[in-house]
């Protein structure tokens, strides 16, 4: 458990910091000239279609962790990284200055007016985002992987400084729009840690990764696209629900108010849901060792247990108030309605720990296809949830939003559960007795 928990933490703590980012900004921005537009802005439009762009890119810190055992595989992911951020970027540089928003913002996602031009600004600074986050997730992962996982929390470090220099200044001048300091923030962000996670991973790619043995079945495209593909498509599908959401919460009753407050109650959310990614990559980079698996669905147990706890403790008192009100900075009314929102996701931190044990199983397994079948049982639960909150249309867009994400992550974990069995029965027969890894994958089919 030491083991575990030694490996954890660093990536726990780097989660975390990342998850006060986007609470912070809004924090920010609430305190600056018209507020909910420019919350709305930023948390309803800017943020999502931001991470639908990087998607096909997101997943390079799991394939990173799991891949980067010897110098060739380094090369080879090292390429591809580098490939798809400069066509990500063109991406971004198309929605961001062409037709192509008013396409996407106006007319798809079907956004208030006053948020259109605030949120075009955001995405035109967020110019850097994707490949930022494609380079510095493929260093990290090489980091973990040689275990210098606390170079990852060093790094979110970084990260929240530059943040936090850039809001001190906008709220200190006190007239840039909370869309520019915000989005402005983010950037430097994400810069300043791929930088700092390229700087820390050079010694250990120069030193341990090219010592390392060449593994036994050497990587080549083939086996490359056929493990990363599905993990690339589960992460477009899961962000595409993002925007989905935005369009869904535009056709709700209270659709300002929601869009305002969605990015800051989600943010919350994400403080304790966090802790629970965090767990993926230590399962996917455990797991080679012996008697591991029972550690760690030990720790999975107690891991969703705590986050649970926390969370029923902030919602059930005065704490929740606390948050959104003084520290977010909201007015009374939409703190109320935040607030409450929290109950509808009570379960969602727990669930995250649980469906990161079962998809850790999987992409250890290199079997990556039933990731991208649970997370599209995910979109379709979620967009039943949210057209029938669109078709209803008696319920505030934050409750009906957050209900959906709920029931569709817990839906996709179910069906993680179910397609990781094999993968679970191997390690298991590894971890009963003398017996190979080879041979227990063997056993297991």
């Amino acid at each position: 458990m030491g083991r575990v928990i030694s490996a954890w933490w660093p990536l726990a703590l780097s989660w975390l910091l990342i998850a006060l980012e986007g609470p912070s900004l809004s924090a920010v921005a609430a305190r600056l000239p018209n507020p909910e537009i420019n919350l709305a802005a930023f948390g309803g439009i800017v943020y999502p279609l931001a991470f639908i762009i990087e998607a096909p890119i997101v997943m390079l810190l799991s394939a990173s962790t799991a891949l980067s055992k010897d110098w060739d595989s380094y090369r080879k992911l090292k390429r591809f990284m580098m490939v798809m951020g400069a066509i990500l970027t063109v991406v971004h540089i198309l929605v961001a200055f062409t037709p192509v928003y008013d396409l996407v913002v106006v007319e798809m996602i079907g956004a208030p007016a006053a948020v259109v031009e605030p949120a075009r600004v955001g995405m035109m600074i967020l110019i850097p985002w994707s490949w930022a986050i494609g380079y510095r997730r493929f260093k990290q992962g090489v980091l973990i992987r040689f275990g210098h996982s606390r170079s990852v929390g060093l790094g979110t470090f970084v990260r929240l400084a530059a943040d936090g220099i850039v809001l001190v200044v906008g709220y200190l001048v006190g007239t840039i729009p909370g869309i520019v300091v915000a989005a402005s923030a983010l950037t430097l962000g994400v810069v300043s840690e791929a930088i700092f996670a390229g700087i820390r991973a050079r010694r250990v790619i120069r030193g341990e990764l090219k010592a390392a043995p060449p593994v036994q079945v050497p990587l080549t495209l083939s086996s490359f696209v056929d493990f990363y593909t599905p993990l690339a498509l589960t992460s477009v599908i899961r962000l595409f629900a993002e925007p989905l959401s935005s369009a869904a919460l535009s056709r709700m009753p209270r659709a300002l108010d929601s869009l305002a407050v969605w990015s800051m109650v989600t943010g919350f959310l994400f403080l304790l849901r966090s802790v629970g990614v965090a767990f993926n990559e230590v399962v996917i980079a455990l797991l080679d060792e012996p008697g591991s698996s029972r550690t760690l669905r030990r720790f999975m147990v107690v891991l969703a247990v705590v986050v649970t706890a926390l969370l029923l403790l902030v919602t059930a008192t005065p704490l929740s108030m606390i948050y959104f009100g003084r520290i977010g900075g909201l007015r009374a009314e939409l703190t109320h309605f935040s607030s409450r929102g929290l109950w509808v996701a009570l379960l969602m931190p727990a669930v995250e720990v649980v469906q990161s044990w079962f998809q850790g199983l999987l992409v250890f397994s290199r079997r990556t296809k039933p990731v991208t079948e649970a997370v599209a049982i995910y979109l379709v639960v979620a967009s039943a949830i949210l057209v029938g909150g669109v078709v209803w249309g008696d319920v505030a867009g934050l409750y009906v939003g957050l209900a959906a994400i709920t029931v569709g992550r817990l839906m996709q974990t179910l069906w993680l559960w179910h397609r990781s069995r094999g993968a679970k029965d191997r390690v298991e027969l590894r971890d009963n007795g003398p017996i190979t890894l080879q041979a227990a994958d063997a056993c297991a089919r």
